[in-house]
């Protein structure tokens, strides 16, 4: 038995697993991964360890987050399995992550780890530009961040709220940082949200219903994650497709850890490595779209546009780490919903 769903509240998790009176031992792993991909390794790491039940928990980037801090005294999930790597910085300067080298440490770059192996990479994620196909086509949709501002995609553009999402919010605060970058101000990137939030028809509270508005085409564009967006085209058949954004785009290091003081060490330890394995990698590269940050597996086993160069725009993830919270709550209590 397993629970995916957006927040579960401590106490029905406990009940939950209590009820299960079984000789198996339970692992909890807090993932923002989605279905698809989580109960397929779910699954596999169940049938090779046929004494464990897996609780996987599915939740936006931040609400992992808020969850692990909030659970700090008394932890109940064993794996943090998906959430950009800011995320992670925040974690594990605040005590919340345990120290664990992975046996294939050696095979990532060091802008792909955390400092004292608190945490480590496993996919890069490009951030792109989303469109429902039924409505506009490669060429019609907007092919750059700033055309999203212009006049004509006012109330075309569906986006999900950023506060719980590590996809948005990286969105989102690269508008500010790369203002800071070209010599601005932050209130010069908040200017350009503002400009976004006018032509915004709606915020949608989970990544579901993103998909569902999108597809139903009460809006026409969106900013994702260019893997989902994929995903939810060839596996569930959603009209979507995608524009990777001319002037570069932001690629997000999503990752691992272990949670600190998270029961059943040696088997948390066990699923981490179980799916950051090169076979898990390569199998979620072609069936998941999921761009490994191992630079140690064989380019010819993964799928073939994966080995060409993606233009990355520069990015200061430690100022991010710092920053976002505040940045964040300043939109949302400024910005939001200004412009309808």
């Amino acid at each position: 038995m397993r629970i995916m769903k957006n927040i579960v509240p401590g106490l029905v998790l406990f009940l939950t697993i209590a009820a299960c009176s079984d000789d198996k031992t339970n692992l909890v792993v807090y993932t923002t991964h989605g279905k698809e991909l989580v109960e397929e390794f779910v699954e596999a790491f169940e049938k090779e360890n046929p004494n464990v039940r897996v609780y996987s928990i599915d939740m936006g980037s931040q609400d992992a987050l808020d969850r692990i801090r909030s659970e700090k005294a008394n932890p109940q999930a064993s794996v943090w399995w998906g959430a950009p790597a800011p995320l992670f910085m925040q974690a594990a300067a605040e005590s919340l992550l345990s120290v664990y080298e992975p046996t294939w440490a050696a095979g990532i770059e060091s802008q792909y780890r955390g400092e004292h192996h608190f945490w480590y990479g496993t996919f890069l994620t490009p951030e792109v530009i989303g469109f429902n196909t039924e409505k506009l086509t490669e060429e019609t949709a907007p092919q750059d961040w700033d055309e999203l501002l212009q006049p004509e995609w006012k109330d075309r553009i569906v986006i999900r709220s950023p506060l719980a999402s590590g996809t948005m919010r990286a969105i989102f605060i690269s508008r500010i940082l790369e203002s800071l970058r070209n010599g601005n101000t932050a209130e010069d990137g908040f200017e350009w949200l503002r400009k976004l939030d006018k032509n915004t028809h709606s915020y949608a509270a989970d990544q579901t219903m993103l998909y569902i508005k999108l597809a139903r085409g009460e809006s026409e564009v969106t900013l994702w994650n260019m893997p989902d967006i994929m995903l939810q085209n060839n596996v569930n058949n959603y009209p979507f497709d995608f524009v990777m954004p001319k002037s570069g785009t932001v690629i997000v290091t999503d990752c691992i850890a272990l949670v600190r003081g998270g029961k059943h060490r040696q088997l948390a330890q066990k699923f981490y490595e179980f799916v950051t394995s090169k076979e898990a990698l390569v199998q979620q590269a072609h069936k998941y779209y999921r761009i490994p940050a191992r630079s140690d597996i064989d380019k010819e086993k993964l799928p073939e546009w994966m080995r060409e160069p993606i233009n990355a725009i520069p990015m200061d993830w430690k100022l991010f780490a710092e920053k976002s919270n505040e940045w964040m709550r300043y939109w949302d209590e400024n910005i939001r919903n200004q412009g309808q």
